[in-house]
């Protein structure tokens, strides 16, 4: 099952979405047309894990951690899905990484990789962006708009071998499969969850293949996960 959440005139609604038709039905049915997509959950905090590809790694002349390195995007960082990425004036190498991200259904602490499955609402898809010239990885990706995020949720999701691909400007980017990452996402989960009591609503994202190029204003990016849809947002 699909979960969207949508700005209708009877107020912000979560309801089950048809992604052929885009009709979303919750209490009543909204058809496309009567409302706005916005991400599919509100955290207190986008959980983010780097480093986590051997190919990214290989990109970036990283050595291979002994266990997940993580970083952490406040709630501003949220962006809808089709809501235009706005270009940041304090850099000069805009970049983009389409990761798969895992949404907390409860409120959970200290779990064991076998638990995490009954606490996660589902996975969506996140566009982690990154201003590259920046020092420090909150000044590179902690600012406004750097999470474009969804556009659903899939509730009934096998994370652990699912093919993705980003497209920019209509180019392929990024082509690899889950099964390429050097920590599971319920391991990633789990190793989380000793630290950090999660929301409801939280999102934990899992890192990114290599990702060459940079982005510039008109550039269409376009993240795409097997079984869970196709994150699309235009940079201006």
């Amino acid at each position: 099952m699909k979960l969207a959440r949508i700005a209708t005139d009877d107020g912000t609604v979560t309801g089950e979405v048809d992604p052929e038709t885009g009709v979303v039905t919750a209490d009543a049915s909204y058809e496309p047309e009567a409302y706005d997509l916005l991400a599919p959950c509100e955290p207190t905090a986008l959980y983010c894990v780097g480093r986590n590809y051997a190919a990214t790694l290989d990109q970036m002349d990283y050595d291979r951690p002994e266990e997940p390195d993580f970083f952490i995007k406040p709630p501003v960082s949220v962006l809808a899905p089709g809501a235009p990425i706005e270009y940041p004036s304090f850099t000069e190498e805009f970049t983009y990484a389409g990761e798969l991200a895992a949404v907390v259904d409860r409120e959970c602490h200290d779990l064991a990789p076998e638990e995490v499955d009954d606490a996660l609402r589902g996975y969506t898809i996140m566009n982690d962006l990154d201003a590259l010239d920046q020092q420090g990885r909150t000044a590179r990706k902690a600012f406004d708009g750097s999470g474009p995020l969804g556009p659903y949720i899939e509730t009934d999701l096998d994370p652990a071998d699912i093919e993705m691909r980003t497209l920019v400007a209509g180019e392929e980017r990024q082509s690899a499969t889950t099964a390429q990452m050097l920590f599971t996402p319920r391991e990633v989960v789990s190793y989380l969850s000793e630290r950090f009591t999660f929301k409801p609503g939280d999102v934990v994202a899992f890192g990114s293949p290599a990702n060459p190029g940079l982005l510039e204003p008109g550039d269409e990016v376009e993240i795409t996960y097997e079984g869970v849809g196709t994150l699309r947002n235009t940079v201006v």
